[in-house]
C-alpha cells in the first residue's frame, strides 16, 4: 500500500515583474531556504530534488536545474526536471508524491523557478514580444508557430468553442467581476507582484482586447520567482511536525491527463478542457470524494485567463457548464459565498512565473487551510496548446 505524504513546509519569494538583481540560481536559493525553514530540517536531511522549470529559454541555458544541484546542497543526491507548460508545477508535485508514496525516498524537494523577462526584444526595446515568440516554441513549431501562434489565441479557441455550446454564458460583466474580485483579494498577498493593483469591474471591461474575448485585465502577467515545498512521507512528516510545532497538511489525492494538441475529428474538443475533468476526478477518486461542491472548501487554481478560470471550476464539478456565471450572479464565490477561489490573487494579480506558479498555489493553499482551520483544498495546473495539460491535488488538514 502506499504511503502517505504531506507538506510539511513552504516558502516562496515574491513574484515580480522583473528581478533585475537576482539570478534564477538566487531565486531558487531564496525560496529553498524559505521552505527548509518553515520545515524546520536541514537541506542535509532532504533526499531528492524534483524541479519544476518550464522554459529552457527563460533561462537561458539547456539544462536549467543543472547548476541548482550543487547550489542548493544537494550534491550527490537524485533530481529530475519536469517541463509541462503551465501545469509544470502541478506535475512536479505529482512526481515527487509518486516517488515518496512509493518509499524510494522520506523528505523532498519540490523546487519551481522562472525566469521570464530575462528575455527581451532590442527592436521594441521590451521583453514582451521576446517571451511571446519564447512561449511560442511551446506550440507546434512546424505550422501553427509560423502563422503566429500565441497562448492568449490558443486558449481562446477553446474558450470560444464553450460560447459556442453554452451561449449566454461567460458574460463580459461577470468576467469582469471575477477579476476585480481576485484584485482585491490579492491585497493580502505580501509576495504578489500585482499587490496594490485594484481595479473595478469598469475599468476591468473597458481594458483593451487582447485576443477575443479576453481583455488586458483578464490575463496573467509575466512573472519572475520561485517557490518551494518540502513533502515527506507519513511518518517523517509527523516527526518533522512535532518538531516544528506546525500541522501537516496531507495529499491525498493526484490527478492527471493530456489531451490530444491537435483540433478536430477524434483530437480536440474545443468546448471542453477535458484534462481538466479528467484530472480532477481522478484526483476525486484517490481521495475518496464523492461530492465535491461539498468537499472543496479552497480552489487554488491555475487562471491564466479568466474565461479559463470559470470553465476549470465547470470541469471540476463545482458549478453547472450551462450556469458557470453563477460562480458571481449566485454568489458562490463571492466573499461569504461557499468556495473560495485563489486567496492569493492568483496568476493574474499573485503572477505567474510558470514553472513556480502551481507550486505557489500550493504554498497559497496549505497557507489558507491552516489559518482558516478548513479541511479540503484543490490544486490545479493546465497548460500548453489548447489547454492541453492538467495536473490537480487534493489537499487535506488535519
Amino acid at each position: 500500500m502506499a504511503k502517505k505524504v504531506g507538506i510539511v513546509g513552504a516558502g516562496i519569494t515574491p513574484f515580480k515583474s522583473r528581478w533585475h538583481e537576482k539570478t534564477y540560481y538566487e531565486l531558487a536559493q531564496m525560496a529553498t531556504r524559505e521552505a527548509i525553514r518553515d520545515a524546520d530540517v536541514s537541506i542535509k536531511d532532504v533526499d531528492a530534488v524534483f524541479y519544476g522549470i518550464y522554459n529552457d529559454i527563460f533561462e537561458r541555458t539547456a539544462i536549467p536545474e543543472h547548476p541548482l544541484q550543487g547550489i542548493l546542497g544537494l550534491q550527490n543526491k537524485p533530481g529530475i526536471r519536469i517541463s509541462c507548460g503551465g501545469a509544470t508545477g502541478a506535475y512536479t508535485m505529482s512526481a515527487a508524491h509518486a516517488y515518496l508514496a512509493g518509499e524510494r525516498y522520506k523528505i523532498a524537494l519540490v523546487l519551481g523557478v522562472e525566469k521570464a523577462t530575462d528575455c527581451f526584444d532590442f527592436l521594441s526595446m521590451s521583453a514582451t514580444p521576446e517571451v511571446i515568440k519564447t512561449i511560442a516554441w511551446s506550440g507546434d513549431s512546424f505550422f501553427e508557430q509560423k502563422i503566429g501562434w500565441t497562448a492568449s489565441d490558443s486558449y481562446a479557441e477553446v474558450v470560444l468553442g464553450y460560447m459556442d455550446k453554452y451561449p449566454g454564458t461567460l458574460k463580459s460583466e461577470v468576467t469582469a467581476r471575477i477579476s476585480s474580485l481576485l484584485s482585491e483579494q490579492v491585497r493580502n498577498n505580501p509576495y504578489a507582484q500585482r499587490q496594490f493593483d485594484q481595479v473595478t469591474p469598469e475599468e476591468v471591461i473597458n481594458s483593451r482586447y487582447i485576443v477575443y474575448p479576453f481583455k488586458e485585465m483578464e490575463i496573467c502577467v509575466y512573472s519572475e520567482g520561485a517557490a518551494a515545498l518540502i513533502l515527506a512521507e507519513e511518518e517523517t512528516a509527523k516527526a518533522i511536525s512535532r518538531n516544528s510545532g506546525k500541522p501537516i497538511v496531507w495529499i491525498t489525492g493526484v490527478g492527471e491527463s493530456n489531451e490530444h494538441s491537435f483540433a478536430g475529428k477524434n483530437h480536440k474538443n474545443m468546448s471542453h478542457i477535458v484534462s481538466d475533468y479528467l484530472g480532477s476526478h481522478r484526483a476525486y477518486e484517490m481521495a475518496g470524494i464523492k461530492d465535491p461542491v461539498k468537499a472543496i472548501d479552497i480552489v487554488e487554481l491555475h487562471d491564466a485567463f479568466v474565461h479559463q478560470l470559470e470553465i476549470s471550476l465547470a470541469e471540476f464539478g463545482l458549478v453547472p457548464y450551462e450556469k458557470v456565471d453563477s460562480l458571481i450572479e449566485d454568489g458562490i464565490m463571492l466573499p461569504g459565498g461557499r468556495l473560495l477561489v485563489n486567496p492569493c490573487g492568483g496568476l493574474l494579480y499573485c503572477g505567474h512565473a510558470v514553472g513556480a506558479s502551481n507550486i505557489m498555489s500550493a504554498w497559497s493553499a496549505r497557507k489558507e487551510l491552516i489559518e482558516r482551520n478548513l479541511k479540503t483544498a484543490l490544486v490545479h495546473g493546465t497548460g500548453s496548446t489548447v489547454a492541453q495539460y492538467t495536473a490537480c491535488l487534493i489537499l487535506e488538514h488535519e
